[in-house]
């Protein structure tokens, strides 16, 4: 079989800019691709492996003639391929001492307390203080499915999402792990903190996520046609409260708590949630809440406020109250069926018990 990999002259038919962030590549193809498209851009870029080509097509950050495409589509000659790639990753991860609040360890796996303000992997910039990094100072048996800057990671949180998240340490229990997460026979139970009481106690959010149109750290509801993929999340309301006006409780935007100009809550709904995603799309959860006008508190990225205690003004709750509660699987190796649970996040505990002493009596 002849080689199928497009090697234009330099310059003429490739191009490749950096922005910081991500290595924007462009190319047209010279023939057509007897090949997939993940296969191709593989040995395109040379420095990914195809599970993270694969994520980057999902993520809609390979464009295919201008528009979003699939792993498995064969382009043909003069279509135009437009990656947004992350840049090439550290050669060796740094070992870092750092707490790891270990909820269940075997010789196969380990389950995770995710703490707030951590990484989970190095991208982006960000090559210190990630998980990985802590991983790697713990021990140096983990799944290299991933490659050596993400040991064992089968999924992720968001910096700010607290709670149980899953670590491989072989690769045949990562391989298992993960076909459970593509067939979605995991279950996952999150804990948020929500604006708002929505008039259902219970309901299924069904609507697809895309990149937003204008902000490239953000995602937003999008119709599949505009580059959305298909997403649901369930959610049970578990207790609402409401507080009265100008009584314990700051609220803030984010601007404006950057300038310290503080202003008393004239009062406000919250709801204390269980969340079930069926999907696992970036910022799901918190997209999803917002987008019906319950943003998750602390959530200035998708229009939560920023909360304060007014009587002590050590405890400011700045980032999204959301928390990876539980997850149901099925062991890897010895194929029991388990449960593992997270315990809440201390801030989040004293945030819903601010919130409890001031809300109004019925």
């Amino acid at each position: 079989m002849s080689e199928e990999i497009d090697q234009p002259e330099p310059d003429a038919e490739a191009d490749l800019a950096e922005d910081g962030d991500l290595r924007e590549f462009k190319f047209r193809l010279g023939k057509n691709l007897t090949r997939r498209l993940d296969q191709y851009l593989v040995d395109r870029i040379g420095y990914l492996s195809r599970n993270e080509i694969q994520r980057l097509i999902e993520d809609g950050l390979v464009k295919l003639n201008g528009k979003p495409t699939k792993s498995s589509v064969k382009p043909r000659e003069n279509d135009i391929v437009e990656v947004s790639a992350p840049p090439k990753m550290i050669e060796q991860l740094v070992p870092e001492d750092m707490p790891l609040d270990v909820l269940y360890e075997d010789d196969y796996m380990m389950a995770l307390n995710k703490q707030a303000n951590l990484v989970v992997h190095p991208a982006r910039g960000v090559w210190t203080g990630t998980l990985v990094n802590g991983l790697a100072f713990y021990g140096s048996k983990w799944s290299s499915v991933n490659g050596n800057w993400r040991p064992g990671i089968l999924h992720r949180l968001d910096r700010n999402t607290t709670g149980v998240i899953l670590i491989a340490k072989a690769d045949e229990a990562h391989w298992r792990l993960a076909r459970q997460f593509e067939n979605r026979t995991i279950q996952k139970t999150y804990v948020a903190m929500c604006h708002g009481i929505p008039p259902l106690l219970g309901d299924v959010i069904d609507m697809p996520i895309g990149r937003d149109r204008y902000i490239r750290e953000k995602q937003a509801v999008r119709k599949i046609e505009s580059g959305g993929r298909s997403a649901v999340t369930g959610y049970q309301v578990q207790e609402t409260l409401e507080t009265p006006v100008g009584q314990t409780v700051y609220m803030f935007q984010k601007s404006t708590f950057a300038n310290d100009q503080h202003f008393r809550t004239p009062g406000g709904r919250f709801s204390l949630m269980k969340l079930f995603p069926k999907t696992g799309r970036t910022h799901q959860l918190r997209v999803h809440l917002s987008h019906i006008g319950y943003p998750i508190i602390g959530d200035t990225m998708y229009g939560g406020q920023i909360v304060a205690d007014q009587a002590d003004s050590g405890f400011v709750f700045s980032r999204q109250a959301l928390h990876a509660h539980e997850i149901t699987f099925t062991h890897p190796i010895t194929l029991n069926p388990m449960t593992i649970t997270a315990p809440l996040a201390p801030d989040m505990v004293r945030l819903w018990e601010l919130l409890t002493s001031s809300r109004v009596a019925n």
